[in-house]
């Protein structure tokens, strides 16, 4: 998928319009489950990295009037992180206040476990946005691709298992296993450039 996939003006410029409800639901979609998924790894409960993911959608919707994108100054989901990881230590020090949090030590055990370094942090995200990012273009390719075609690539690309296994276990020929394989990532790349067209 490539090192790095930046958000691109045009979904930024589009997010200034809050009645522009196509764009902002592209935008929950793409880094909802981004900052979720990133809540989650990092020891908070379900309903409490859903608290965080809508905070930070929200901070982000109440930013994005005033939001002056300089990609020189760095990419907005570096900007994205700082909130995220600020609404983590915030919600860090709340579990810590006498008779707030989930209601056991857990949560705040798992937080304080969280790397200090914020290069470490930085790589987490960046890790957790390659997930969603193929989560995000396989679900969009999955339907656009016979069955067949999607289940040679998962198991030869995603899984790792060799192309004449999988041509035997699919009925297909080995050279259909690799055709498959290669539509799909083909397909995969085309919705990633997509994304970034667009945002």
């Amino acid at each position: 998928m490539g090192d790095s996939h930046p958000t691109r003006p045009s979904l930024l410029a589009r997010l200034c319009n809050h009645r522009d409800d196509e764009s902002w639901a592209q935008f929950v979609a793409i880094y909802g489950p981004l900052v979720y998924g990133f809540a989650r790894k990092q020891g908070l409960q379900d309903a409490d990295a859903a608290d965080l993911t809508q905070e930070a959608l929200r901070q982000v919707a109440r930013s994005m009037p005033d939001f002056d994108y300089d990609p020189a100054r760095g990419t907005f989901r570096g900007w994205l992180f700082t909130v995220v990881r600020n609404l983590l230590t915030k919600f860090g020090k709340c579990l810590q206040r006498p008779g707030l949090g989930a209601g056991n030590t857990e949560a705040l055990d798992r937080l304080e476990e969280i790397p200090d370094s914020a290069e470490t942090l930085s790589a987490l995200w960046e890790a957790e946005h390659e997930r969603q990012l193929y989560a995000w273009a396989a679900e969009k390719v999955r339907g656009e691709v016979q069955e067949s075609t999607w289940r040679a690539f998962h198991e030869t690309a995603v899984l790792g298992h060799a192309p004449a296994e999988v041509a035997g276990r699919f009925g297909m020929s080995v050279a259909a296993v690799y055709l498959a394989k290669n539509r799909v990532m083909v397909r995969l790349k085309a919705r990633v450039r997509e994304l970034d067209a667009e945002s």
